[in-house]
Order: C-alpha cells, then structure tokens, then sequence
C-alpha cells in the first residue's frame, strides 16, 4: 500500500491510476492522515434488475405536453 498526500495525487493521478490498475491500493492522505484510498473499480457480479420502482412512481396525464412559455423560450423568444 502507497500513502501519497493530497498535491502529490493532483499531479501524479495518471501514475496512481497505473498502479491501481497493477493491484496497488493508494491511500491519499491530508496533513498526515489518511482521507481516500484509490483501488480498483470492480463491476457488479450480477447484471441490474429493473423495476424496484413499479407501482411507486407515477406520471401526469399531460407529462408529454410541452407548455408553451417553454417552447416559447426553446426558439429563443421572450415570453
């Protein structure tokens, strides 16, 4: 493990990032003590499911319609 302060993770991110990627976990840390570690991003193990929200969520019968002070404003007129 490589602890790092802060200005040093500024200007060397790049290098960090490579050495995160090789296996490295890098601590960064703020007048001597450690505030963030950079490891490795690991993708979920599973693939997202959907619909958590079914049924807790609604929308407005004129959810399409587009009020016409906005559509007004979208060509650049004042309303």
């Amino acid at each position: 493990m490589h602890i790092t302060n802060i200005h040093q993770a500024k200007t060397q991110l790049s290098r960090l990032v490579e050495r995160v990627l090789q296996g490295e976990e890098i601590v960064i840390g703020r007048a001597g003590k450690p505030v963030a570690k950079l490891v490795p991003y690991e993708r979920p193990v599973q693939p997202r499911q959907g619909g958590q929200w079914r049924g807790q969520v609604a929308m407005e019968d004129d959810f399409d319609e587009l009020p016409a002070e906005i559509a007004t404003a979208f060509e650049g007129e004042q309303p």
